[in-house]
Formats: structure tokens, sequence, C-alpha cells
């Protein structure tokens, strides 16, 4: 009898892997879309927060942001973030605003009492009755310290209030910064966050900017400058109260040294 031997399995066939798809190559546009998701996810606020999320703190503007012009209507809870008055106590655009009639002036200078910049604070103190009989709040700005702002005030008797901003936030948020301090230059924003002037200029410009605002007249100088009023300086005044709100000054540094 023949013996049948049984046929050994032959070994399976070796599984091919599977041959990769090859993924279209991406548009320019959609290169574009990614990059743009990849770098907002990566920004984040100062309060560590994404740029999606609410944040219960004032937002200051991101760097290289583009400053609001005349005509654009700003977000007051979240412009231009925290500043001090030169009395000490800190504050924002949006509670100035507030507190305000009918809007707020900003004129920045570079540095307090220096010769451009005495010029354009005492053209405002000279007429601040007249260009605040509107509702309009004035006010300084600047990078300088509250001492230096004090000191400035009290030698210009300047009858509005100096604001304090050495990180220049709400500077740069208005268009205004410098190299190292405040470009010179006037803000004008009313009660709803309109702006009504952005831009820099000189000690008589910007005085000029906000004069034509109030009541349209385009110089600090011509036949309509309102007259010197009560609550004003008188020139041959100016000196003697000057000297004396000088020495009251240098005492009470003396003081506290």
């Amino acid at each position: 009898m023949v013996e049948l031997r049984k046929r050994k399995t032959p070994p399976p066939a070796p599984v091919r892997p599977a041959k990769k798809e090859k993924k279209a190559p991406k548009s320019k546009v959609e290169k574009v879309k990614e990059a743009i998701k990849d770098k907002v996810g990566a920004v984040k606020d100062f309060s560590g927060k994404s740029n999606g999320e609410p944040s219960g703190d004032s937002v200051v503007p991101a760097k290289g942001a583009i400053a609001p012009k005349v005509g654009d209507t700003i977000t007051l809870t979240s412009f231009g973030g925290d500043v001090e008055t030169h009395e000490g106590t800190k504050t924002t655009l949006a509670k100035l605003v507030d507190e305000s009639k009918s809007g707020v002036v900003l004129f920045t200078y570079p540095k307090a009492s220096t010769t451009g910049c005495t010029k354009q604070a005492c053209l405002f103190r000279n007429s601040y009755e007249p260009l605040t009989v509107g509702g309009l709040s004035i006010y300084g700005l600047s990078t300088d310290s509250p001492k230096s702002n004090t000191t400035f005030k009290t030698k210009q008797n300047l009858p509005y209030p100096l604001l304090c901003d050495p990180s220049q936030s709400l500077i740069s948020a208005i268009g205004l910064k410098g190299p190292k301090s405040a470009k010179r230059g006037v803000f004008v924003v009313d009660k709803t966050g309109k702006v009504l002037a952005a831009e820099p200029g000189s000690p008589d410009g910007t005085f000029a900017v906000v004069k034509k605002i109030v009541d349209g007249s385009t110089t600090a100088d011509g036949p309509n400058a309102p007259p010197v009023t009560d609550g004003a300086v008188k020139d041959g005044e100016d000196a003697e109260i000057a000297k004396t709100a000088s020495e009251v000054a240098d005492t009470a540094a003396k003081v506290d040294a």
C-alpha cells in the first residue's frame, strides 16, 4: 500500500504595507490660515489669558496695534491701562471720561518743566475756562513721576491734573509714544468714546486743535483768542506766583528728603 504524505502548508505570503496616500500640497491660502491660527493661539495678554478670553482688567493694546484716528469709536473700558495722577491716585481713561461732562482732552508732553512743555501747559492754563465751559476735562499726560509733575503743576499754577504714565501704556494706545518719552501731541475723546482729535503737534498746534473743537477758532493768538479770566494767571503776576510756588515746592522737597 502506498503511503500518502501530507504536503506541508506553504508559509503565508508577506503582506505588503499599504501605500501611503500622498496628501495634496497645501495651497498658499491654507498655509497662511494655519500660520495665523498658530500665531493667534500663542499670543497672551498681560493677564495670561488668550486673546479670545475675556478679562476683567483693562487691556493695553498689543505692541504695534494701530492707534485710533479721528472719527473712530474706542471701547473705553479696555483702552490704555492704568495711569497715575500727580497726587498718586490710579485711574484710567474710562474713569476720566465717566467723570467728565462731555469728554476728555489729553495733551502729551515729553518732559515736565522744560521750555516747550511749559509753554504748552500754560497755553491750556490761560484758556482753561473757555476750553472747559462746554464740559471737556483737560489733563496733561507724560512719562514723568508724580513728584516731577507735582512740582511742574505747582510752579506753573496749572488748574488741571497731570497724569503720569512711565510705562507709556496710555501714551502708546493713543499713538503718541516716543523713543524714551511721550511725543508732544493731543488726543480728544467724547463721552461715547468717539475720537475728536488724535495728532502730534507743537505747543501752539496742540492748543489750537482743542480750541477749534470748542469754538471753531484755528489760532491761539488771533483776534478770537479768549481773554484772561479771573481763574487764569495774568502776565504781570505769572513770574511772582511761579517764584513763590517754586520756593514752596523746593522747601517741601527738602522736608521730604
